[in-house]
């Protein structure tokens, strides 16, 4: 018989890809699903960037291998990003390392950095990439909890030193998949200080501090004086620039992760298509004004949802960014068994908080990836479900 190496055994698969064929039946039989579940961008890049896009793609000459860190001109669109952002200055030659989006990095540099028997510190409810990497890494993740009573921030204090002195990486993601929390730029003085005290990488995602509302700004954790020294940053154009079928994506900081991660990388991959880098440089370098019209709408259906949760008296907070709102479920229902119901009686697709860890349970995480009138309608449908 043939088998997969026994590594693969943590990979069950994921869900989303589970979630797939029994939309696809409901659909089939005549449901009209709403999905609210995944946080894929319904609304294109700006008609500029698609533009260089297909004129780049035009070119004879842009079809072959590129650089595996890409063109000079993409990292320097990332420093300069970064500086007019953070005000944050960056090596585009030593300290930007780009990625076929920032899942990848994420669970590359787990790959790089964890030995089997390590800890990789993780936060509970957090993105599943960062479980899943740590575990095929042959180390283990060390759950720290994400709680509403403390803004969904960890605290580092309640992390035992002998845990910590084990942990090669922890992870950070603000504002926060999926609970979308923010976190100040004092909180990341604290974790720096904490990376620092115990020699780990602390990596931070970054993919929606570009996704924000109102008069708020997500701080880079880059901006913490020394940050550099033990931190790398992800950052990804999929949500920020709503690229995110292209894949785009960098790791930003720590000079000698990057290299291990750049030397991984030219192991796993060759790179990416031309004309898609080239896009994405005029996409950071180019008018920035359509995201501040793309957040609006964001905004507003935010504002719709929060508003129908409370109605249904779930207790839902608005969020500063991100483009998830965190909504408690009804009392007497499990997470799983609530999303389950209400794909199938009110034909809306939403996500468990389980998915995210075990401090989960009691959520759901409702995407805003959908236009405003199938939002209306989604909390119409959930309203006669929960009542």
């Amino acid at each position: 018989m043939i088998t997969p190496a026994q590594r693969m055994q943590v990979l069950t698969p994921h869900f989303f890809a589970s979630l797939g064929p029994r939309i696809a039946a409901l659909t089939a039989a005549g449901a009209d699903i709403i999905r609210l579940d995944e946080g894929s961008p319904d609304l294109p890049p700006a008609h500029f960037i698609v533009d260089v896009l297909a004129e780049a793609a035009a070119r004879p000459d842009a079809h072959s291998y590129q650089p595996h860190r890409g063109p000079a001109e993409l990292r320097s669109a990332w420093a300069s990003m970064y500086r007019r952002l953070y005000g944050v200055d960056l090596d585009p030659a030593s300290e930007v390392l780009p990625l076929l989006g920032s899942k990848e990095g994420i669970f590359h540099i787990l790959q790089a950095f964890v030995n089997p028997g390590d800890l990789a510190l993780v936060p509970d409810p957090g993105y599943i990439t960062y479980r899943r990497g740590a575990q095929f890494s042959g180390g283990e993740a060390h759950f720290f909890p994400l709680l509403a009573e403390h803004g969904y921030l960890p605290d580092l204090a309640a992390i035992q030193p002998e845990i910590a002195q084990r942990a090669r990486v922890m992870f950070l993601n603000y504002p926060n998949n999926p609970t979308s929390s923010v976190a100040s730029l004092e909180f990341f003085t604290q974790a720096v200080d904490f990376a620092r005290e115990y020699g780990l990488l602390l990596c931070h995602d970054a993919a929606y501090t570009q996704v924000t509302f109102g008069d708020y700004h997500a701080p880079s954790v880059l901006q913490v004086p020394g940050a550099k020294e033990v931190v790398i940053e992800f950052n990804t154009l999929s949500k920020s620039h709503n690229m995110a079928g292209w894949r785009v994506g960098a790791a930003i900081g720590q000079v000698e992760a990057l290299k291990a991660l750049f030397n991984l990388k030219t192991n796993a991959d060759s790179g990416h298509f031309y004309p898609i880098l080239y896009a994405a440089t005029v996409a950071m370098t180019g008018d920035q004004s359509w995201l501040l019209e793309r957040n609006e709408i964001y905004r507003q259906r935010m504002q719709v949802m929060v508003r129908a949760l409370n109605k249904m008296g779930l207790k839902a907070e608005t969020p500063l960014g991100s483009l998830y709102v965190w909504s408690p479920i009804p009392s007497g229902w499990f997470s799983n068994e609530f999303v389950a119901a209400a794909l199938e009686q009110a034909h809306v697709s939403l996500t468990p908080g389980t998915l995210f860890g075990q401090h989960g349970e009691g959520y759901v995480r409702i995407a805003i990836t959908n236009p405003l009138e199938r939002i209306e309608e989604a909390m119409v449908r959930l309203r006669k479900f929960v009542a």
